[in-house]
């Protein structure tokens, strides 16, 4: 029998597609577009707002950027096959937040934060330096499935603290805890502990989810001994953030936990019930709860005159509609809007902030980038060959998409609003800090997602 030569040029181009640099390469290529681009628009916030360069914010950002390719560094030393995409796409997100963030304080409208934007290039500083240390110190993410029943039981007691009454850092919604003069929101790492609860679960129990129950209409209803755990845990979430008044979180939680049961099982029943349910819940809610009632009456009724001035009303939801409205296509022009005529608009309403001075075509960029950062999350899960990770990086990925849609959603009367911030560009320490703590773990998932040996047919 005569051997077949192997094709060189196929085995060349699978050597290249395995080769680390390159995809470091391209990262690094990519981080300095995103920090140029970060660059440039506070420099344009500045020249709208104040007709002078302030050098000294512009170096600060560029410090940022400097952090930025530290972590590029510390990628190509323990994670040379990470995904290429996601911290230049999450850089230019939170590239882009500083600077309205900043550009907003420029103002001095009432209601404008004027050290915000300082304030968020220090948690940016910080959240940076944590995704590289966890990076670093995570040196295989399969650590996290033999601590499955603890991340479950701390992300419980996150959400719990906020109800410790020396540390309640007050508002309308107990989401908050005060610690030495520092605020913080538990439920952003809380929201990361259960996925690394759900995903670590449900690796153990996926079989029994699926081949063992009560069938009733054609669907397979699990025993209690196998879903029991994991409805308790999900059940005390729930309750946790109803009393909390934090609908946002447990929105997002709920999603992510229909998703993950859904790509665990394969079961198209588990998304119908899911739907059902937060569908049946919200309806139920907003009978029970007056502050429930009061969200689903302005959005339904937002350009009601009475209810626009009622304390409480629509006023913000139709202020963020109008500037919209007011950028139009391709915006004013950094610097040359009046974001800042919508309250908190540094925060909650930073999207329509963002859409007043870039437009259209600024907020389509800017979702075009959350789409490819979630494909990114979804295609290292999908490729994965561990189940753990796979359902890891798909819970992780569906729950920023979810954050996505539920604000964007939300600022623009698509759905009722609710309390979240817009991941990455939104002020705020704690939600900046827990999304680049999931891009760390993302991208511990996908360098070993490309380490993983491939059958190669020939």
């Amino acid at each position: 029998m005569t051997a077949v030569a192997p094709d060189t040029a196929v085995i060349k181009a699978l050597r290249r597609v395995r080769q680390p640099q390159p995809q470091r390469n391209r990262e690094l290529g990519l981080l300095l577009f995103a920090i140029a681009l970060m660059l440039g628009a506070t420099a344009l916030s500045q020249l709208g707002e104040l007709g002078r360069l302030d050098t000294g914010v512009l170096i600060a950002e560029g410090l940022l950027g400097v952090l930025v390719l530290a972590l590029h560094v510390v990628l190509r030393l323990r994670a040379p096959q990470a995904d290429p995409f996601v911290v230049p796409i999450a850089t230019l997100l939170t590239g882009l937040g500083i600077a309205m963030i900043y550009r907003i304080g420029l103002s001095g409208a009432d209601g404008a934060n004027p050290n915000a934007g300082t304030s968020q290039m220090i948690y940016t500083a910080l959240s940076v330096v944590a995704a590289g240390a966890l990076v670093w110190a995570l040196g295989n993410y399969r650590l996290l499935f033999r601590y499955t029943y603890i991340f479950g039981l701390t992300g419980v007691v996150l959400l719990i603290l906020p109800f410790i009454p020396f540390i309640n850092g007050g508002g309308n919604a107990t989401v908050w805890i005060q610690i030495a003069g520092f605020y913080f929101q538990p439920g952003e790492i809380a929201k990361i502990c259960l996925a690394i609860f759900f995903a670590g679960y449900l690796v153990r129990t996926r079989e029994s989810l699926t081949s063992t129950g009560t069938k009733f209409l054609g669907f397979t209803f699990p025993r209690a001994r196998e879903f029991g755990p994991l409805l308790v845990i999900w059940f005390i979430s729930m309750v946790i953030i109803v009393a909390q008044r934090d609908l946002g979180t447990g929105l997002l939680i709920f999603g992510m936990f229909v998703a993950t049961l859904y790509v665990a099982t394969g079961k198209t029943g588990w998304v119908l019930i899911g739907v059902v349910l937060a569908v049946g819940g919200a309806v139920a809610a907003s009978f029970v709860l007056p502050y429930v009632r009061g969200r689903f009456d302005a959005w339904l009724g937002a350009f009601d005159p009475e209810l626009y001035e009622a304390e409480g009303g629509s006023f913000q939801l139709v202020n963020g509609i109008f500037g919209l409205a007011h950028g139009g296509m391709l915006g004013t022009g950094l610097g040359l809007g009046r974001p800042y005529l919508t309250p908190v608009s540094q925060s909650d309403y930073i999207i329509p902030s963002l859409g007043e001075e870039l437009g259209l075509i600024g907020v389509f960029a800017i979702l075009c980038l959350y789409m490819v950062f979630v494909a990114r999350g979804l295609r290292i899960g999908v490729a994965g060959q561990d189940d753990f990770g796979k359902l890891l990086a798909v819970a992780l990925s569906f729950t920023l998409a979810l954050q996505v849609f539920i604000m964007v959603g939300g600022v623009t009367r698509l759905i009722p609003l609710t309390g979240l911030t817009t991941p990455f560009l939104a002020a705020g320490g704690s939600s900046l800090l827990a999304n680049w703590l999931i891009v760390a773990i993302i991208l511990r998932i996908s360098d070993a997602v490309r380490q993983q040996p491939r059958a190669v047919i020939g």
